[in-house]
């Protein structure tokens, strides 16, 4: 009762924090239409825009450019470009553009740090040395509209508001999961601004009344939504304007998005440690917005395990509790796939959902790095984790195997036993995992497609055309249905679904003498029902098919030492291995 109990409550946030939630905010939205802009005030407000730049060579000259045409008066404008530590030419290339704009960029002002301290200490920095009435904050990679100053000037002139936030766009988005999130983040920033204020800002480009705007602690991650939720905690307020737009130009590759996400991961954990106030009733429609937004986001990777884990427990227990479960399996299968072959054309709902799934996943190793947890050596990390990873779908599919074959088994048995006398399984010992210390030894389970007392001459290896082999076994044997019992094997930890073939102890010795690397082929793994071996090879029927087979062993343990080529390699072979079975191509 527990269990289901706890299931249901996973599940519920699962849902709300990713249909509930944006419905909501939707629903919320439509309330309030988009208020029109103040007048243009007598006198504009001043305004310093602060751009920190490091390694920025190839985007800085069309930013200055941007900042040049900035429809506001110069003489209330300050821009600052704060060339940080940069080791490429992109201070140089910032002097020739400033020089070739003239007086056009005569408010621009260009500071060239020796060393890189940091975004955080620039920010700092050129927050104490400001006298402005209004601080703009913008990356170099993203041009701003022209008329974004006048805008946001002009919402300034609500005397308690503290933060205005601009709206996001994508000039060349990485992936379609890439452009659907960020379609979905400025729809999410709206409504939560029509629940109390926007959580946070677009980095790209946003504005804060700077006598309110205090100092970032040094350790700061995600200064974008620090700076601005600050502002909002102290009680000013904050919108979202979305005759702003900020373009970003810079087209992240997958290795960068998937650090980004990660460090945005390790900041939300951050933030919600530092901002947990807000969710206090008193601030309203913001504390909800904060927890449903912001403190879910965080506990979402473990949520979504825990309902795994806990619907895996009751699958059971009732029909409802093994669709939930299958459910699950299915949408995180279809999520690896654009993981697993890049190169397809595969479908915009794939495509989202891989790109969710891996941002849950980046934000669970940004949290993970924040708290400083304790990491392996990356080789041995990344094997560890997918041994883990393999132990537990070797649990979970030789369990829905034997569910779903269970019906075959008695026509089987039926089958085997008016084929010839005797018993309907055959237990073999068979060599198992070796480790340091120790090779395992294992009563490996199989049915029985051979006569009585076949090696009643002793053991060898079964031939093509086996007079041995009985007319079901035979059947048996092509269709790999003689395998099926194997799978307690591998509930017990005997056996993997995939990996080597386990050999028996008569002929393991003189295959280790005849093969070099025989016996590390098995080395911290657990031999397998099916195989990259097996399927493109089948059964062994002398030493030279064992030694051809040898070198698939070792490529398929090379695979476990990246996520990636493992899940690759295990979903080839098992459906390789369902191909063989239905073509009756097994031997």
């Amino acid at each position: 009762m527990l269990t289901a109990i706890a299931c249901v409550i996973c599940l519920s946030l699962v849902v709300y924090q990713h249909l509930g939630f944006p419905w909501l905010l939707q629903r919320w939205q439509r309330r309030h239409s988009v208020e029109p802009l103040p007048p243009e005030p007598e006198q504009w407000p001043s305004i310093e825009l602060v751009m920190p730049a490091y390694n920025e060579a190839e985007q800085i000259e069309a930013k200055l450019i941007n900042l040049a045409l900035l429809d506001y008066p110069q003489e209330r404008l300050t821009i600052t470009v704060i060339c940080d530590g940069c080791s490429d030419d992109t201070p140089l290339r910032a002097q020739r553009r400033l020089a070739r704009l003239g007086e056009q960029a005569g408010h621009i002002r260009l500071q060239v740090m020796a060393e890189n301290q940091g975004k955080v200490a620039v920010l700092n920095q050129a927050l104490a040395q400001s006298q402005a009435e209004i601080l703009a904050l913008t990356d170099v990679s993203a041009l701003v509209s022209l008329d974004a100053l006048k805008v946001a000037a002009r919402r300034f002139e609500d005397a308690e508001l503290g933060v205005v936030c601009g709206h996001y766009h994508l000039l060349n988005p990485g992936s379609e999961g890439e452009q659907r999130y960020w379609q979905y983040q400025r729809r999410v920033k709206q409504g939560e601004a029509a629940l109390g204020a926007p959580m946070g800002a677009h980095g790209a480009f946003y504005l804060m009344r700077r006598r309110w705007v205090n100092p970032l602690p040094a350790d700061s991650i995600n200064d974008d939504f620090l700076l601005p939720m600050a502002l909002v905690q102290a009680g000013h307020s904050s919108c979202y304007e979305s005759r702003i737009n900020a373009l970003e130009l810079e087209q992240a590759s997958d290795g960068q998005d998937r650090q980004r996400r990660r460090r945005i991961g390790a900041g939300n954990l951050q933030q919600l440690l530092r901002l947990y106030p807000l969710m206090h009733p008193r601030f309203g429609g913001i504390a909800l917005a904060f927890f449903s937004g912001k403190a879910l986001r965080v506990m979402m990777p473990l949520l979504m395990m825990a309902t795994l884990l806990l619907s895996t427990l009751m699958a059971s227990q009732g029909p409802l509790w093994l669709v939930l479960w299958l459910g699950q399996l299915m949408a995180y299968s279809l999520a690896l796939l654009p993981r697993l072959a890049p190169l397809v054309a595969w479908p915009n709902s794939v495509n989202s959902l891989n790109y969710l799934v891996e941002g849950h996943l980046a934000n669970l190793a940004g949290m993970a790095q924040y708290l400083g947890l304790p990491s392996l050596p990356r080789g041995h990390w990344r094997f560890a984790l997918v041994l883990k990873l393999k132990r537990g779908m070797d649990l979970l599919l030789s369990a829905l195997l034997l569910v779903l074959t269970l019906p075959l088994w008695p026509l089987i048995a039926l089958a085997i036993g008016l084929s010839s006398p005797g018993p309907i399984l055959y237990r073999q010992r068979r060599v198992g995992r070796m480790t340091d210390s120790h090779t395992e030894l294992f009563e490996m389970v199989k049915l029985r497609t051979m006569v009585v007392d076949a090696e009643r001459h002793g053991a060898v290896w079964a031939g093509k055309r086996d007079p041995r082999i009985t007319p079901i076994g035979n059947f048996l044997r092509k269709t790999r249905l003689d395998e099926l019992p194997q799978l307690l094997n591998v509930l017990k930890g005997d056996m993997s679904l995939v990996g080597p073939r386990p050999e028996r102890p008569e002929f393991y010795a003189k295959l280790e003498q005849a093969i070099p690397f025989y016996r590390e082929r098995t080395f911290g793994l657990r031999p397998g029902i099916t195989g990259l071996a097996q399927v493109n090879q089948g059964y062994d029927t002398c030493i030279e098919d064992v030694r051809r087979k040898v070198g698939f062993d070792h490529r398929y343990a090379l695979s476990l030492f990246s996520l990636r080529s493992w899940l690759w390699m295990e979903l080839q072979v098992i459906f390789r291995t369902v191909w063989v079975m239905v073509m009756g191509r097994g031997q």
